[in-house]
């Protein structure tokens, strides 16, 4: 039996974190999950929307979840008190023309997210959000910044499913080549992601994203970004699919920066940025 692992932000958090004002997503606790489920990143829940359960791999028309699984990994990254947007300033900017700082450098415990961590601590100047989606998932013309990229992201973050036995290992034919898969295993936990994504939009639905659990606000958006979020939605009655698409639709077709300016913490603040780093693309 699975059992759920709370992450103590306090032990984490460097010293250089209390000083000054204390960021209220600092103490965000996953109020979606139950006794029952594993905690999973971000990048993990997305992908494991978007894999077929028996046959173990992403659908070959998704092009969008390279990018949404980098988009996962900013909001993932804020969310542990790892990065922000700079402050905004006397005259409001936009949110893609606002660079992404480095708040503390302390190792995540994560492999996927430190190495991006160590990226941008690196970087200068420092980049916005858009560009440091483009530069993580490769789309750049740039030669300089081609070592940006993160490679393998889709068989690494399997790889820590499977290690989680949320998923497993198989081999399949097909005609020409053999390819490793990943279905999904009896554990269950698709199936509480699923519930829980399902009851955030129809049962526990607050009409307004500022009262609602940062994390599942943002798995909400970035399973859009990652063109998963309707793998969620298929399997309930149409009355119910249309109430919770709709409810979706409204948040998804909001306006980023109008949003942006009615919110308190920096985890809200990119979950709207890399929402409009998607809108225009």
């Amino acid at each position: 039996m699975t059992t759920l692992t709370k992450r103590n932000r306090r032990v984490e958090a460097p010293a250089e974190q209390n000083e000054g004002r204390r960021d209220p997503d600092d103490d965000e606790e996953e109020e979606d999950t139950d006794s029952k489920s594993l905690r999973l990143t971000l990048m993990e829940e997305v992908l494991l929307l978007g894999i077929k359960d028996k046959e173990g791999y992403t659908s070959f028309w998704n092009d969008s979840i390279s990018s949404g699984l980098r988009s996962c990994m900013m909001v993932e990254l804020t969310l542990r008190g790892r990065i922000h947007l700079e402050p905004q300033s006397t005259r409001r900017r936009k949110l893609l023309d606002r660079r992404v700082l480095v708040k503390s450098s302390a190792p995540t415990g994560d492999v996927l997210l430190d190495e991006v961590l160590k990226i941008m601590k690196d970087t200068e100047p420092a980049e916005n959000v858009g560009n440091w989606i483009e530069l993580l998932t490769g789309e750049t013309w740039n030669p300089l910044k081609m070592h940006f990229q993160i490679r393998n992201v889709r068989e690494r973050l399997a790889k820590n499913l499977v290690e989680k036995g949320v998923l497993r290992t198989e081999k399949q034919n097909f005609l020409l080549f053999d390819m490793t898969t990943h279905p999904v295993t009896d554990g269950n936990e698709k199936t509480r992601l699923v519930e829980r994504l399902q009851e955030s939009l129809l049962e526990r639905w607050t009409n307004d994203s500022r009262r609602m659990n940062h994390r599942m606000l943002a798995l909400i958006v970035l399973a859009h970004m990652a063109d998963v979020l309707d793998n969620a939605l298929l399997g309930l009655p149409d009355e119910r699919y249309d109430s919770a698409f709709s409810r979706s639709r409204s948040l998804l077709d909001a306006d980023p920066d109008t949003e942006s300016a009615k919110v308190t913490t920096m985890a809200e603040e990119m979950i709207w940025a890399v929402l409009a780093a998607f809108n225009k693309s």
